[in-house]
This record gives structure tokens, sequence and C-alpha cells, in this order.
């Protein structure tokens, strides 16, 4: 396990499913990775993953009475990739819930699962699922975040701790209303799910309760449990818990404190976002409230909560946490009864990495299509995580990553230079020689941070650009080789500085 993520646990692999029930499936994508066709698991149906990667092998696990969802992996044995992405088109601004579930098998004929890197968009953390597979049982990772593209990418990599090859059993991007966590700075964090329980219930909640196929693990510990007489509207709570979590809750009597130790695993120290969910069991009069302060830790968290029985949530976005966490309740002298709580939700702030410029990701997007030998390595993010840059990418540092040098001399490619590639802005070097590029060489003019051009050797027809020559910190531009005809602009042939190779190899005059 990561000691900066912790892992959401499932409580354990099913044996066999229940029956589908005929509902709509929520937005998004739903994936059986390494599957040849659709399954159902509960009631959702999940699609082959083969649209969305274009790397990696499938094989399926012989297990008796494993659920269709883990019977089937897709791995990665490829050593020349640095990563290996999956890419989804997804709605740039949107809010995303989206979960990585894994169960080795023993699919590779080994008795413990590789560790390795799950990259999304760039932010990374270690996947370790050896602890969970070795109390037979599977792991998922959920986070919540905002597409900053209109592609999100889900990549696996390789690191120091990688014996054998990466694998993942299923995914699932699902869109959020933009109410849910709403006063998170999705700027710079995504939320780790790190637990969600509904206490006092003995079953665990998931779609079609709860829309976005959140699951909502069941809590029993040794106080009272109570019952609710009303229902709640979930539409009202900005996380929009589903109805059933009010179902049940634990209580204590009049005049006594309320303590749930929750979550039972200690945490690291930093920075949660922490949601908790009240409702008053009793039915609906003028004496159904309950008042009472909420401590985490022995920290007021709030004041003189009133759980009526239209229920109420209290959240912090950033609460600091370490340890062991205790939630406290306590009642108010004049409460005519005991305080109550239904359900809670815990998130680790997550930094984000920073992103690439959308203009750039969309650039270099364009360039693996005109490119018909592109590197193997050019998947995902093309700058981040900063250790998995694509091959020949040199990017800045900061939050707002801008992509400044392009080499890939001798790589092998053929195909065209897009005219995207002017959107380039904060490029300084483009080395593309000694590859077999046709076409024309596109506009550049937008390229004022420019200073070298390589595009020597390849098959390059047309004129040179006459806006070459009015780039302002262009000083070394390497042109022979190609099928170049007509002359040099003499805005670029008179340049003060300039080291210019037009030849041999090109038709072109001084």
């Amino acid at each position: 396990m990561s000691t900066s993520i912790f892992l959401l646990w499932l409580v354990s692999i099913p044996l066999t499913i229940h029956a589908a029930i005929n509902v709509n499936q929520p937005q998004g994508f739903l994936l059986n990775c390494g599957g040849n066709e659709k399954i159902k698991q509960d009631s959702l149906t999940y699609g082959p993953d083969d649209r969305f990667i274009k790397t990696g092998n499938k094989t399926e696990i012989k297990q008796e009475g494993l659920v269709p969802l883990l019977s089937s992996v897709r791995y990665f044995p490829d050593d020349a990739e640095e990563k290996f992405c999956y890419n989804f088109p997804v709605n740039k601004g949107r809010k995303l819930i989206i979960k990585t579930i894994y169960y080795y098998g023993g699919f590779d004929g080994g008795t413990e699962p590789p560790i390795f890197d799950q990259i999304i968009d760039g932010t990374k953390w270690n996947i370790n699922t050896s602890a969970d597979y070795a109390d037979g049982l599977s792991s998922y990772y959920e986070v919540v975040m905002v597409a900053h593209n209109k592609v999100l990418s889900i990549c696996l990599a390789k690191n120091e701790h990688t014996t054998s090859n990466p694998f993942i059993s299923a995914i699932e991007v699902l869109y959020l209303d933009d109410s849910l966590y709403n006063t998170t700075d999705f700027g710079k964090y995504a939320l780790v799910t790190l637990a969600r329980h509904s206490f006092g219930s003995h079953d665990k909640l998931t779609f079609p309760d709860d829309k976005y196929n959140r699951h909502w693990d069941p809590l029993v510990d040794d106080n009272p449990v109570v019952t609710s007489q009303a229902s709640v509207t979930p539409t009202t709570f900005w996380n929009m818990p589903p109805e059933k979590v009010f179902e049940n809750s634990v209580t204590a009597s009049r005049g006594k404190s309320l303590v749930v130790n929750w979550p039972n695993f200690p945490l690291p120290k930093t920075y949660y976002y922490l949601a908790l969910y009240f409702q008053d069991n009793r039915t609906p009069s003028p004496y159904s409230w309950r008042v009472f302060d909420v401590l985490v830790n022995g920290v007021k968290f709030f004041s003189n909560l009133n759980a009526t029985t239209s229920g109420v949530t209290v959240y912090s976005t950033t609460w600091p946490l370490e340890g062991e966490t205790k939630i406290t309740l306590v009642p108010a002298n004049t409460s005519p009864v005991g305080p109550v709580i239904a359900a809670g939700e815990l998130f680790q702030l997550l930094p984000l990495a920073g992103r690439t410029l959308t203009r750039d990701v969309s650039v270099m997007n364009d360039l693996t299509k005109s490119f018909n030998k592109k590197p193997q390595d050019w998947n995902g993010d093309p700058c981040l995580p900063k250790d998995k840059s694509w091959s020949g990418v040199i990017c800045s540092s900061g939050m707002n990553t801008r992509i400044i040098s392009l080499n890939l001399t001798n790589a092998g490619i053929s195909g065209s230079l897009p005219p995207s590639i002017s959107k380039l802005t904060a490029l300084s070097h483009l080395w593309l020689g000694s590859n077999e590029l046709t076409g024309q060489i596109p506009d550049l003019s937008s390229l004022q941070n420019l200073e070298t051009l390589h595009l020597e050797n390849n098959q390059l027809e047309g004129s040179i650009p006459e806006s070459l020559g009015k780039l302002p910190k262009l000083r070394e531009v390497f042109l022979q080789n190609n099928r170049l005809k007509g002359s040099v602009p003499g805005s670029l042939r008179n340049k003060n500085g300039i080291n210019l190779k037009v030849s041999p190899g090109n038709e072109v005059s001084s």
C-alpha cells in the first residue's frame, strides 16, 4: 500500500451476483478489462475495453465462483513502453468519479501481485494489492476529479518495485453532478476515497440505490441501532447520499455522548474531506429534533447541530487528521433524546501533479494521428508525470506545464506535420531530422520562442515559409536533403546570426 494514498477495500470477492435489474446505466464508461464481451455485474453492464486502449494482452482467470467482472484482466508485458494508457472522450470541466478495480488471480502463474503505478491525467500513486489478495479480496481505488481536457487518460506504469506485468480488471469512469463535493478546489486537488459507510446497516449500498455507483459499506459497532420513520430527499443534499443510508443510524441514550471509531485504520498526517450525515429517526412531529455538538478527535467540528427528520449533513473540505479517528457526538442539555449519526464519507486530498496546457495536449494528439510510426510510449499526458513524459518531449516546470522541446531525430517516424504544430507556442527547439516526413512545412509564425529548427534528411516538399525569417529568437535552421523548391526568403537569408543549411538535396536558390 502506498504510504501517502490509502486504498478503499472491497469487503470481499462476491461468489455470486444478484439478479439483474432493468434500470438505466449511470452516465459514463464501465469497462470489463481483458474481456471479449459484455458482462452483467449486479444491475450494471460492463463492456469490453478494446475501444479505449491499443496495447496489452488479455487473459481469463480460471477460479471457481469468481464473479464475471473479476474473471478477466488486461496485462502489459511490453518492456519498451513507459506507460500503458486508456483514453476516454470526456466533457471538459465535468466532475468524474473514477474507479479502477484489481484482482490478480495468479493470471501469470505467479503467487503475488506486481506493484506498479497508476496515473490519471498525469497524477500518479502506487498500486499494491498484495495484502488484499493474500486475504482473498479484490481491491479498488476511487478518485473524484474534474476533467481538465477533452480526453481523460488512465495509465499503468512500471516502477522500481515492478517485477512482473501490470494488470487491471475493470474501470469505471462516471459523471457526477456539479453539486457533489463542490467546495473542493479541483484545480489543485483530487479526492481519493478512503471510507464511505452506512452506520448501523448490515447491507452494502451500490447502484441503483446510489446512482453514481458509490459503494456505501455497512458498519455495525457496539452502539444501539435505530430505524428511521421518515424518508429524506437526496437531491436536497449537495453530495446526494442515497436515501437508504438514512434507514438505519447508531445512537446513544439521552444525555449520553455517542462515540464512533471510524474509519477503522490509522491515517497519515495530512488534510481530508470529511462529510457526516444525520437524521432524527423518530416520527415527524414538533418534537422531532436532536441537538448535539460534533467533535472529531476532541476538536469541535460543528456546534449545536440540529438533526431533524429531513436529514442534515456537515462537512469540512480540509480537515487535519492523523492516526486513529474518533467521532464524538455530545448532546445538548436540553435535547430530549441522545445524538444519532447515519453515515460518513472520508476522502484524502491528493495534490494534482499539475496539468499540461490543453492546447499543447491537443497538438500532440494531432501529431500522433499524423505520424504513421509514432514512438511506442506516446500515450497519456505528454508531460506528466515528469518521469514518464513522452520520448523526445521536454516540458516546463510548474502547475501549468508547456512543451518546450521536441526532439525525434532519427526516430523512424513517417507522415506529415499538421498545421496545429504552430500552436506549441512555448516551443524553443523542434528537431525532426533524419526521418521520413512528407508534405509541406506548415506556417510556424506563431512559434515566437523557437530557437532551433531541424527538419533535414526528410522528404518535405513545397517552399520554405517566409514566416521563418520573422521569428525573433530563431538562430539555427537545417533543411538540407529534402525536396524543397523555390528560393530562400530574404528575411531568413539575411537574418543576423542565423545558421542556415538548405543544401544539398533541395532545388532552392539563394
